[in-house]
């Protein structure tokens, strides 16, 4: 099966399995492969939390390959600007032209009102706003994540961003 093809499956598949978790816990029934006490979905949670602060750590101190810690290796889904990227590789490839030639174009990174939900013993869906601060092209935007728990360690499998180069308004109530 051709490469991209290959990919639109697994990110189809994807999708529809986070909105079948999403529907069901929608109607307050629990998803009916999540098997997980409420201590260790919490401690997932917590896991999940500390991989995305790792992340962030690692891109305000220069480290991409320790930002791409966080990612699954090789094959990890990357969607960005209508795009995909190559894979673990070509992802930190991306980092490494984009953002790497100093502090001033990689920025600061936050990630905030990170929001997950578990979906399985192995699966969790987190959403997160985030912002790079630097002098020119500043980001801005949402994060949404497929995080699965391979050998022990949760990672992201499935990564779509959506950006702006101008910040978030805050909304009336």
């Amino acid at each position: 099966m051709p490469s991209l093809l290959r990919r639109e499956v697994i990110v189809a598949t994807l999708i529809l399995t986070a909105i079948a978790g999403a529907l069901a816990h929608g109607r307050g029934e629990p998803c009916a492969n999540l098997k997980l006490s409420p201590a260790a979905a919490a401690a997932d949670e917590t896991e999940i939390r500390n991989v995305i602060s790792r992340m962030q750590e690692a891109w305000n101190h220069g480290d991409f390959r320790g930002y791409m810690q966080g990612f699954k290796n090789p094959d990890v889904v990357f969607v960005s600007g209508g795009r995909f990227q190559d894979g673990w590789q070509g992802t930190l490839d991306h980092y490494i032209r984009n953002y790497g030639a100093s502090p001033q174009t990689r920025g600061t990174l936050r990630f905030y009102d990170v929001r997950v939900e578990m979906l399985a013993p192995d699966a969790a869906q987190l959403i997160s706003h985030f912002e790079l601060q630097r002098p020119e092209h500043p980001q801005y935007g949402i994060n949404t994540r497929l995080m699965r728990k391979v050998d022990g360690h949760w990672v992201i499998a499935l990564n779509h961003v959506s950006a702006s180069e101008t910040p978030e308004l805050p909304q009336s109530k």
